[in-house]
């Protein structure tokens, strides 16, 4: 039988031809990890559909930070749970909110860590949705002022990023806006340009108490069935000054990643969300998958779709099997 010149099998012998030609690396470098922060001292209430992870007081929230720090995870997401909440979110931006107070304690404990925020008001509202309210309908205007208010008290309260996740159209312009006249404008923004309206948040949304109260998230949030349009939200988003673009979730959006990363010379960041996490874990208490070895795939397939960076619940342990202490 006649062969080929070319027989791709000859670079897959042994470890070491596979590593010299590896197309994709996966790094530490490029892991984020979310938290959950909550008021009070001594807390950590586990979450039942997310193993390993936690509602956090801040002392447990320094903690982790450190511990992320060590394994040489260079960022981290906040995400605040209230103690109250009412229809104008007013614990999102003041001054002693809980992600402002966090954030305080974080960037005083631990140095070397960049503290990106979450900005938007679903955690906050009583209704559950991530903007205003008015006759059951959730309007945008009336909302981008509140988010850039939220936005600014991140910034005043050390955060190094403000990621604005609420899908209101003009909210980035309006945050730049607020950010820039207050003498932070070298605070940049990690905007969730192409955000989907997904059934895989469902664990996020217990983590963070954010589910709507009434209805769904299909006004703002986007149709699962669009690309192109996902394309038009991203262009939007860089023209108001975004500095990063962010495609959520990752897994079962790898194709739009990819035309991101195509058409847009950002960087461009993904969310691993809280269900495709929740799946491999349930799937490896089972028995049914090697965990360890499904999170690396996956990690490594969003990477290769054109990520530059990617939010992980799995971030902690990604890290370790990276080679981190």
């Amino acid at each position: 039988m006649l062969f080929p010149d070319y027989r791709p099998r000859r670079l897959r012998q042994n470890e070491n031809f596979r590593r010299m030609i590896r197309e994709t690396r996966l790094s530490v470098d490029d892991l984020i990890l979310p938290l959950f922060a909550v008021e009070g001292k001594g807390v950590k209430d586990a979450i039942p559909s997310m193993p390993g992870h936690y509602q956090l007081s801040a002392d447990h929230i320094v903690k982790e930070v450190k511990v992320a720090r060590d394994l040489g995870i260079p960022a981290v997401m906040l995400f605040g749970i209230p103690d109250k909440k009412d229809a104008l979110a007013t614990s999102a931006y003041a001054e002693d909110g809980i992600v402002q107070k966090t954030v305080k304690t974080v960037k005083d404990k631990v140095a070397d860590v960049v503290v990106i925020t979450d900005v938007c008001l679903c955690e906050y509202t009583d209704h559950g949705h991530c903007g205003m309210v008015e006759d059951g309908t959730i309007v945008n205007d009336e909302t981008l002022e509140l988010l850039a208010r939220t936005a600014l008290s991140h910034a005043r309260a050390g955060a190094d990023m403000v990621a604005p996740s609420d899908m209101m159209d003009g909210r980035v312009s309006e945050i730049r806006e607020a950010l820039d006249d207050n003498g932070f404008e070298m605070t940049p923004i990690m905007s969730y340009a192409a955000k989907y309206c997904s059934a895989f948040y469902y664990p996020f949304r217990q983590a963070a108490e954010s589910a709507p109260k009434f209805g769904d998230r299909r006004t703002y949030q986007m149709d699962p069935a669009n690309s192109l349009e996902a394309i038009r939200e991203v262009s939007m988003d860089v023209e108001e000054a975004a500095d990063i673009i962010m495609v959520k979730p990752a897994m079962a959006y790898l194709d739009i990643i990819f035309r991101v990363r195509e058409e847009i010379d950002l960087p461009v960041a993904a969310y691993n969300v809280s269900g495709e996490f929740a799946m491999i874990k349930a799937a490896d208490k089972l028995g049914w998958l090697d965990g360890n070895k499904v999170m690396m795939e996956s990690l490594m397939a969003i990477k290769r779709a054109g990520a530059d960076m990617i939010l992980t619940y799995f971030a902690k342990e990604a890290a370790k099997e990276l080679g981190g202490s």
